[in-house]
């Protein structure tokens, strides 16, 4: 299989910015060799996600109304870390900030893309152990409300699809591995 590049792009211009993304429209040729457009979002922040876990496999899972979606959402404690900055840094800040939990052993588990056909979103995943509770410091945009359950029960939320969220979804099932691996 090639592996090379089959797109040939004529020009690209950016339609659209703000602090987070960026949209850049490519007129393109693409694999078949027809002209068109290729519409790509770009993120200034990786995405960062962080699943906490105790000593007796409780985690915690953060509720939110996601607007996209126009729907509510349980995620893992998640944000965007500046490029450029130490991801670990930033995954201490987020689950400070959703949770009030801090962490003294931290793994990471997981490197993926998010919407690799639309963007270059890019995140990373980590477990976090020897949990300490604090308060929460939430940003001004959020409203959260955050809740500690067994992670068996957060799995079957991912398996009855009552967490639909991708870093969520990879978090919950790779730590499921590990446990069954006796990796954790």
């Amino acid at each position: 299989m090639d592996e090379t590049n089959p797109w040939v792009t004529l020009d690209s211009r950016k339609i659209y910015e703000n602090n987070w993304i960026g949209i850049t429209e490519h007129q393109v040729i693409n694999p078949s060799g027809g002209e068109g457009i290729y519409g790509e979002v770009h993120f200034k922040n990786l995405a960062i996600g962080i699943l906490p876990l105790d000593e007796h496999h409780n985690t915690w899972l953060v509720g939110q109304y996601r607007f996209p979606l126009q729907a509510y959402s349980w995620e893992i404690p998640e944000g965007g870390g500046p490029l450029g900055t130490d991801p670990l840094d930033s995954a201490k800040r987020e689950l400070l900030e959703e949770t009030g939990l801090t962490a003294g052993s931290w793994q990471e588990i997981q490197r993926m893309h998010l919407s690799n056909s639309v963007s270059n979103e890019y995140a990373i995943i980590y477990i976090a152990r020897d949990l300490t509770q604090g308060e929460a410091e939430p940003e001004d945009t959020e409203q959260l409300a955050i809740r500690k359950l067994p992670f068996a029960h957060a799995f079957n939320m991912v398996i009855r699809g009552e967490i639909t969220d991708s870093m969520s979804v990879a978090a919950i099932l790779k730590t499921h591995i590990l446990i069954q691996q006796g990796l954790i």
